[in-house]
């Protein structure tokens, strides 16, 4: 990929990607796995990753998606463990940078160390919102807000996710279990108010029910 086609990085961050080494990743690859030593920044040039805790008995709660333009390792710079897995999703392409070359490129530029500061506030933060929805909202009401923010107005009057969600994906997105999520679309199936259509897509038939 040219450096012309890259992601708008801020000039320091940009200027430390370029530093950095270029690497493809495969569909499936862990590229991190949580509790292993951290050190190392991963700049997503192109594909999409996924970032997840898995518990002891096999349940998954995804964190985020991210890519072209995400910044992924930051919050384990000082060398501590992973706090989440990574796994590649779609074929990646990064600019891998260790910590031995950051610490290099920070005593060339200040600048470079505020900009990473933000972006861990930032992710501190969006984690921080997530463990409260967590914590506070039921399944149901999480279910609900989900489905409203993936989806989109139809002429119709009916609401129609962007992309098909399997029970599976869906109990990752919402962190609880896969027989949960299957009881709540069950009930609002038979409700009137969901509909799966042939591609895997749901389609929001009316105002969806807040308990």
């Amino acid at each position: 990929m040219s450096v012309d086609a890259w992601p708008a990085w801020p000039a320091p961050l940009r200027a430390l990607a370029e530093a950095g080494v270029e690497r493809r990743y495969r569909r499936g690859l862990l590229l991190i796995q949580e509790g292993e030593p951290g050190g190392t920044l991963y700049f997503v040039l192109s594909g999409r990753l996924r970032a997840y805790h898995a518990t002891a008995d096999g349940q998954e709660f995804t964190y985020g998606r991210f890519g072209p333009g995400e910044v992924l390792g930051e919050l384990s710079l000082d060398g501590g463990p992973r706090s989440a897995n990574v796994e590649v999703e779609t074929e990646a392409r990064c600019r891998v940078v260790d910590v031995a070359l950051l610490k290099r490129c920070m005593a060339e530029d200040p600048e470079l160390a505020f900009e990473l500061l933000c972006r861990v506030i930032q992710r501190a933060r969006t984690l921080s919102d997530r463990v409260s929805d967590r914590a506070l909202n039921k399944s149901h009401a999480r279910l609900v807000k989900l489905l409203l923010q993936e989806s989109q107005a139809e002429p119709d009057g009916t609401r129609l996710t962007a992309q098909p969600w399997t029970h599976q994906g869906l109990a990752e997105r919402l962190g609880c279990s896969r027989p949960m999520v299957t009881k709540l679309l069950n009930d609002l199936r038979e409700g009137g108010y969901l509909r799966k259509e042939a591609d895997g897509r749901w389609r929001l038939l009316k105002a969806l029910p807040r308990k």
